[in-house]
């Protein structure tokens, strides 16, 4: 099976599973989860508990009462993709060997992955 092939069948596997991948997490995503991350979200004021470092101390000076910041919390998950390439992997039918079906597999996957990092 060769190059051309693979990405034929896994560009109708994108366009089958295209809603589905819409909704899940892969790759760099904004997340919805708030903690300790680079990216700022917002400004909310002190809560018993809050870690004293986060204090605004400039919205605190303006308002007169303790104010945190709010960060992102920045996740990013990974995919790996170990195949086992021994020689079981010939046997099959003329048609669909398990090599080829493994390749098709793992094509697809990363691909999906790709797509779902660079939104």
């Amino acid at each position: 099976m060769d190059t051309k092939e693979i990405i034929k069948k896994v560009r109708k596997v994108e366009i089958k599973t295209k809603k589905l991948t819409n909704n899940v997490f892969g790759g760099e995503y904004q997340s919805t989860f708030k903690g300790r991350g680079m990216t700022f979200s917002e400004v909310r004021s002190y809560e018993f508990g809050d870690d004293v470092r986060t204090i605004d101390w400039n919205v605190t000076a303006r308002y007169n009462e303790p104010f945190v910041k709010v960060f992102e919390e920045e996740r990013e998950l990974t995919l790996m993709l170990m195949v086992d390439i021994s020689g079981s992997k010939l046997f099959g039918s003329e048609d669909q060997i398990k090599k080829n079906i493994v390749t098709e597999i793992s094509a697809t996957l990363a691909f999906l992955q790709y797509r779902i990092t660079i939104k």
